[in-house]
């Protein structure tokens, strides 16, 4: 306070006396202004030249200020201004903002004659620099050690400066600022390690940084760990530095593989075309002749639509041209997402989700291990529009799938639906009282057309539309009755259905003798000749049913009043229904031929809509089915003894299902005069000790003869000795399970910085002890079992069974290691699957990974130590074994 009183007797009282100007107060914080600077340099005759200049004529006139704006500071300490007024000085928190500038420090000097601006920090009593120069400009920020600034040209030397420039960093002992954004530095640091003293760094021996847009850097070279590493070195260099994205060059990455040579891959261009789409161009070379390409664009329009599209092509070339082993193979992949934004119209949508690809170019091109793995692919493009005000609605899809195991591929182009919503036709618009009971009659109708073929991906192109494409259309037309209760308990449910299916072709039967007809499908004799009839074809059925269900629950209460269990409820809901179907194989139909198949006059049944794309003609036979099902629930309400801090009157109960769900279910025909019998279904859900166990199977109550087909023969009457329900020709089962470590931040174990605190087993370590790391290995584990069989046939009598377990781990060694595992065993064949081990180790702004693959197709290895930022993705130094050089046809 002495030094402002000092400042304040010895500088503004002589300028109020002499100079006749406009008083001047000095406070903590304070403004000048130009009119402020213009008054004390006339006051005192200082520098006149810096406000009055003669023109031409002689004349004075007042030149224009630098300074056009307040300049506002603060000190916690304490400000001393000069006995002249041009100077003033801060200390201890110092901080000047002028216009977009802030400066804070621990000493700044404010020479107002200069128009320039100095500020340095402060050693700590441990040498440590504290308080450093912070500067600030728009959005530009960096620290120094030292600074001088220049409000007149903008221009600033600074020492010992950090400043963030992107995914980046730059270390400068001593930086010219020539714009408001530009700098110029030598002998800099260029790292993306953000540590005080960076593990790496690229040494410029000169470089221009423009903020938010690019550095330019002389020769440079690699330093590693305090290491230089002279060679390679980079003649030049250049950064792109941009918060938005900007067109540019995609450095290509480089290796080398044992089948195609050497390469570069993922080189070429990217366009930032606008803010609604942009499009990069990449490639792949290879030194023996291999090549690739890829464009990929993303497309946005706000509240409209987005998406992405991708086409990659590639010809991989294995072996010496000329010879035996030599295999040239073509491969393509096109991604397609589109999504559109709800509130871009309400009443109709577009999407598209499309990935198709040829079968080969995962096995040979993706370098995702999940890619590899994946062996069915689907895509849909989609349209659907609501008709407001009405029940109507119409969707439109294009569909594909593929599997790329077997090179099969299944198009649907296109496959329309049409539908009506529920309506009540006898239902009053306006009325009053109750629903009458015919007012509960509804009917809806959904109409479906479909063209589609399923063929080898190299086929589909060669395909005839007329003989090998499958198309049609079907229509359903439900009709609900009023549901009804019986005893308040049973609910009946009556109805009627009627489906209707349009062709464009038909088959027509003949027996030729001594005809062959090798191509005829397999249910067809070789000696029957195929015609195709085309033309509209209709084929019908209608059915009616009726179906009975209910829910009946059973209860068990333990008699003794301390039992933890208070009860267990069994859940049943048996249903049955009763289905009738005329004999469509009667001759007024026209569905089946009875066509001749040998010389001794032997017939057989054909089907003249065989393979339609909605399925063959109606079954023949009259039916009338009792279908019946029976689903369990076993569900307990125990004592919840997890929280042992409560006491028995505060415990709660909670419910532990035992059965999550026992289902059994058959139908039986009563018209048929053989077989009346369908299999039994039975599956099961339940959860044991936090397991979940799925299983299944299927009982045909029916023996087989020699040749293995089904007779009417109950299993239950041939079989000796204990009674059984039926053949086993289906069953599953499958369970899992995760293990983890326990969170030692909810066990306690975790210690404070430089603080006391509780151990695992609630006792407390000394301070001492903080240096030492509490040894723990975070870890999770998981299995899943699975078991199949498939019942007994010709070709395998004996069935066929397949038993896989997976295994997936993970654990971290320490903080900066972790190692992870996979692998899947088929039990059965003795053999492993797929194997993979990845050991990775944190080494902060650089990562080191190891990924080994011991055996099969997938064989490889990996070791690469490489720069975390995405920035520098190839600076890294790697060694690696392909998986593509197992490659064989």
């Amino acid at each position: 306070m002495y030094k402002l009183i000092i400042t304040y007797l010895f500088l503004v009282i002589p300028l109020l006396i002499f100079a006749q100007e406009p008083e001047i107060s000095i406070a903590p914080q304070q403004q000048f202004s130009d009119t402020t600077f213009s008054s004390l340099a006339i006051a005192q005759d200082t520098a006149l030249t810096d406000s009055l200049v003669l023109d031409t004529m002689g004349v004075v006139k007042e030149q224009k200020a630098v300074i056009n704006a307040p300049i506002d500071y603060t000190a916690s300490d304490s400000m001393v201004v000069s006995l002249d007024g041009q100077k003033v000085y801060l200390y201890n928190e110092a901080k000047v903002t002028y216009q977009n500038i802030e400066l804070e420090a621990y000493y700044i000097e404010l020479d107002l004659e200069t128009k320039e601006i100095y500020a340095e920090g402060i050693l700590d009593s441990v040498g440590e620099m504290t308080q450093k120069p912070l500067f600030r400009q728009g959005s530009e920020e960096y620290e120094s050690e030292t600074m001088r600034y220049n409000f007149e040209s903008e221009k600033a030397f600074i020492t010992k400066v950090v400043s963030a420039q992107g995914e980046g960093f730059i270390h400068s002992d001593r930086t010219k600022k020539i714009g408001e954004e530009v700098f110029i530095t030598k002998d800099a640091k260029y790292t993306t390690c953000d540590a005080d003293h960076p593990h790496f760094y690229l040494h410029l021996t000169k470089a221009k940084v423009v903020s938010n847009e690019k550095i330019i850097t002389g020769p440079a070279y690699m330093v590693l760990e305090d290491f230089p590493i002279y060679f390679p070195i980079l003649p030049f260099g250049y950064f792109p530095n941009s918060p938005s994205y900007s067109s540019g060059i995609l450095l290509p990455k480089y290796g080398e593989e044992q089948n195609r040579g050497f390469f570069l891959r993922d080189g070429g261009y990217y366009w930032a075309a606008s803010e609604y789409f942009d499009l990069a161009v990449q490639g792949d070379i290879y030194s023996r002749g291999s090549w690739g390409t890829r464009i990929k664009t993303n497309y946005k329009k706000r509240y409209k639509f987005s998406g992405n599209f991708g086409f990659d092509y590639a010809i991989n070339k294995y072996g010496e041209q000329g010879l035996d082993t030599y295999r040239k193979s073509k491969q393509y992949k096109i991604m397609w997402s589109h999504s559109q934004d709800s509130k871009a119209n309400p009443n109709q949508t577009f999407s598209a989700s499309v990935n198709i690809s040829s079968s080969g170019y995962d096995k040979q091109n993706a370098y995702d291990m999940n890619d590899y793995l994946t062996t069915t692919k689907s895509s849909s493009i989609s349209y659907s529009r609501k008709f407001e005000n009405t029940p109507f609605n119409m969707s439109m899809n294009l569909r594909h799938s593929q599997n790329t195991k077997d090179s099969t591929m299944s198009l649907s182009l296109p496959e329309m639906t049409f539908s009506m919503a529920k309506v009540y036709p006898f239902r009053k618009k306006n009325r009053s009282g109750s629903i009458k009971f015919y007012e509960k009659f509804g009917i809806n109708y959904t109409g479906n057309l479909k063209n589609s073929i399923t063929a080898k991906e190299d086929e589909i192109f060669s395909s005839s539309f007329a003989t090998d494409w499958k198309n049609g259309i079907k229509h359903n037309l439900p009709i609900s009755f009023p549901s009804f209760n019986l005893f308040n308990h049973i609910n009946f449910s009556p109805g009627i259905s009627y489906n209707e299916k349009w062709y464009f072709k038909k088959y027509n039967y003949n027996y030729e003798a001594g005809g062959d007809f090798p191509d005829n499908p397999s249910s067809i004799p070789d000696n029957i000749r195929i015609d195709t009839i085309t033309g509209l074809n209709r084929v019908y059925d209608y059915a009616y049913s009726i179906s009975a269900s209910t829910n009946i629950y059973g209860m068990f209460i333990p008699r003794n009043p301390d039992s933890k269990i208070k009860g267990i409820r069994h859940k049943m809901t048996p249903s049955v229904s009763f289905s009738y179907r005329p004999d469509f194989g009667a001759d007024k139909y026209g569905y089946w031929q009875e066509v001749q198949v040998d010389s001794a006059g032997n017939t057989q049944y054909f089907d003249t809509n065989l393979g339609g794309i909605y399925g063959g003609s109606p079954g023949r036979g009259e039916s009338g089915a009792i279908s019946f099902s029976l689903n369990n629930n076993l569900e307990m309400k125990k004592l919840d003894t997890r929280d042992s801090t409560k006491t028995d009157e505060e415990q709660s109960f909670r419910k532990v299902k035992i059965i999550d769900n026992l289902s059994v279910s058959s139908s039986y025909n009563l018209i048929a005069d053989s077989l009346n019998l369908s299999p039994f279904n039975i599956r099961a859900r339940t959860t044991v000790a936090g397991v979940s166990i799925n299983m299944g199977t299927t009982l045909d109550p029916y023996m087989v003869d020699e040749n293995y087909r089904r007779i009417h023969k109950y299993v239950w009457n041939e079989r000796s000795g204990i009674k059984k329900l039926g053949r086993v020709t289906r069953a599953n089962l499958s369970f899992g399970m995760n293990f983890s470590s326990k969170d030692k931040d909810k066990e306690g174990n975790k210690q404070g910085d430089d603080q006391e605190g509780p151990t695992a087993s609630g006792e407390t370590l000394p301070a001492i002890y903080d240096e030492y790391a509490a040894f723990s290995l975070p870890w999770d584990f998981s299995f899943d079992y699975s078991l199949n069989y498939s019942g007994a046939t010709k070709s395998n009598p004996n069935g066929r069974v397949t038993q896989t377990l997976g295994l997936r781990g993970n654990v971290s060694i320490t903080d900066k290691w972790q190692l992870s595992a996979m692998t899947n065993f088929d039990i059965q064949e003795q053999e492993f699957a797929l194997t993979s081990f990845r050991l990775n180790r944190d080494l902060h702004c650089w990562n080191m990974s190891f990924n080994f693959v011991p055996f099969g197709f997938r064989k490889s290895y990996s070791f690469t130590i490489s720069a975390s930022s995405s920035m520098l993705q190839d600076l890294k130094i790697q060694k690696q074994q392909s998986h593509y050089d197992n490659f064989t046809f």
